[in-house]
């Protein structure tokens, strides 16, 4: 998430670079031992099934339990293992999303509209049969995770949804993430991870045919693993290292604008930060307080590389300026601090989700308080794609219904293109019904 020479000619203001990336590029995503091992872990699965898939669960991820699945009522009690204080948060978080996943299904309307006299066509929203949903649980076990997915899924209408997550320990899975899990609804909850994940859903192993979508994020061979996928079955989107970038001018709070951009460069040493600022010297004082502020991150060993390998500031001449340079960034996430925040948000067009004024932060979606999802494109996807929303989960099914009299309307027309491509077959479907209208 940088500007290109390539960028620069299309960027009609001035602007000037306060800090570039040391290595900076897009994160290589497809590195040929990947691409090669998921080939074959998938070959392999596909063929043996579930053997192959308690195989490398085994081998990959130190499984030594019984039953990969958790049953509802097992499911339901891992709460109890966690903090009254933590149980309220997730609960609170699962519902808030739930409401905006609603609020956005009930704005998604069937229409019917009749085009001409006796011609009637529309649209029906139909949500997907089986959604296979995966929940990651790495270093850092990303609760909400099931909430966008699992809980989005099923405000959806989506009759089955199954989850999987990777053991947290020989024999269970992390207990945080299952209850996640539990609370968004989840029909079906295994310990399951990795590729092997993927392909379980993927091919119907589970005791369930298969799904029909795959969503949720994953370390690079889960990507892969959804990148050959996919075509077989559905996905959401296939996220790259997590981004974050912030507009702000002089009226901007740089303790602020600093913590929220270490707050997404935690996600991993690949994670883009970048400041757009119309105030040389904000953004020389943002650049002085992430110094600051990670001599005392606990999480500085990841912070830090993420910021001095791909982090930017640009000083742009003005709002103008900012707007264009914002938009060829395409940010999965993107703060506004400024005067005049409403004007970034009728210009700006190319983002995830965007975060209006000091009072909002990127953390606040990341962990579902805020309600809006958290699974956005990245790699400069937001260009053409939004992120993951209860639409991805519904059909727009069209259908028409024609009337005899509007048959002339229609036939004729159907008839002399069918004529200059040579397309006789599809001249007589036209031809036949004008026939019998005539008649």
């Amino acid at each position: 998430m940088q500007l290109t020479e390539r960028d620069r000619v299309h960027i009609r203001g001035n602007f000037s670079t306060l800090k570039g990336p040391a290595v900076g590029g897009v994160p290589a995503q497809r590195l040929p031992e990947v691409i090669q091992t998921v080939s074959e872990m998938l070959g392999d699965i596909e063929k043996n099934g579930m053997d192959a898939v308690v195989k490398y669960s085994k081998q990959l991820d130190g499984w030594q339990g019984a039953n990969m699945e958790i049953g509802q009522d097992d499911l339901a009690r891992t709460g109890d293992a966690l903090s009254p204080e933590l149980r309220e948060a997730l609960m609170a978080s699962a519902e808030r999303t739930r409401l905006f996943a609603v609020e956005q299904r009930e704005h998604l309307t069937d229409f019917e509209a009749e085009l001409l006299p006796g011609v009637f066509t529309g649209h029906k929203y139909v949500p997907v049969a089986r959604v296979g949903a995966y929940l990651p649980a790495g270093r850092f076990p990303i609760l909400a995770s099931a909430f966008m997915t699992v809980g989005v899924a099923k405000a959806a209408g989506v009759g089955s949804v199954i989850s999987c997550t990777p053991p947290a320990g020989p024999d269970s899975g992390h207990p945080a993430v299952l209850y996640a899990a539990y609370l968004a609804g989840v029909d079906r909850a295994f310990v399951l991870g990795g590729v092997q994940a993927l392909a379980a859903m993927a091919f119907g192993l589970l005791g369930e045919q298969p799904s029909d979508i795959l969503v949720g994020a994953g370390n690079a061979y889960v990507t892969e693993a959804k990148r050959q996928l996919f075509g077989r079955v559905g996905i959401d989107l296939l996220a790259g290292p997590s981004e974050v970038a912030v507009i702000a001018d002089e009226t901007a709070d740089a303790e602020l604008v600093a913590a929220d951009l270490l707050g997404q460069a935690e996600h991993g040493p690949q994670s883009p930060a970048s400041l757009v600022t119309t105030s040389r010297e904000l953004g020389e004082e943002v650049i002085r307080h992430i110094d600051k502020q990670l001599r005392s991150l606990a999480t500085r060993d990841i912070a830090g590389p993420a910021w001095r390998d791909y982090g930017t500031v640009y000083l742009a001449e003005d709002r103008e300026t900012a707007v264009q340079i914002m938009d060829l960034l395409a940010p999965e996430h993107l703060e506004i601090q400024t005067s005049d925040d409403s004007y970034y948000h009728a210009n700006l067009r190319n983002y995830g989700s965007i975060f209006l004024g000091p009072w909002s932060t990127v953390a606040y979606s990341d962990k579902g308080a805020s309600g809006t999802n958290h699974v956005l494109p990245t790699g400069g996807g937001a260009r053409s794609s939004a992120g993951l929303s209860v639409s991805r989960f519904l059909k727009p099914l069209t259908y028409q219904r024609v009337e005899k009299d509007a048959t002339p309307r229609l036939a004729n027309y159907v008839a002399t293109i069918s004529d200059v491509e040579g397309m006789e077959a599809h001249k007589a479907t036209a031809t036949l019904r004008l026939e019998r209208f005539n008649r």
